[in-house]
């Protein structure tokens, strides 16, 4: 076993591949996801597979994690909408604003 591979077992890692992506989202993407498990590894010291095959999770409580984190997904794009809006407004009294001054100096 070579150092790099000690070293991953060490940190959890249980399998590693090298993929190439031909589209920059989806390689973004896929280095989020990395980057989340990472967080929810060091935070729980545990996958979500260890989790799911230890028993430490029923189906229920998935369920739940799911539902949780799609209400927080819908109140997430609320607030992203409400922001437009508000820039939106602001853009639009800027543009009066800027129309009004420059009438009045013609």
């Amino acid at each position: 076993m070579s150092s790099r591979e000690i070293s991953s077992a060490k940190s959890g890692i249980a399998v590693s591949k090298r993929f190439d992506f031909r589209d920059p989202v989806v390689y973004h993407v896929c280095e989020e996801f990395v980057k989340r498990s990472n967080v929810g590894f060091k935070k729980y010291g545990q996958t979500l597979h260890n989790e799911r095959t230890k028993g430490l999770k029923n189906l229920q409580g998935y369920l739940r994690d799911i539902q949780e984190e799609l209400m927080d997904a819908v109140l997430y794009i609320q607030t992203a909408r409400d922001e437009l809006r508000d820039l939106s407004e602001e853009a639009l009294l800027q543009k009066f604003n800027d129309d009004e001054y420059n009438g009045a100096q013609i």
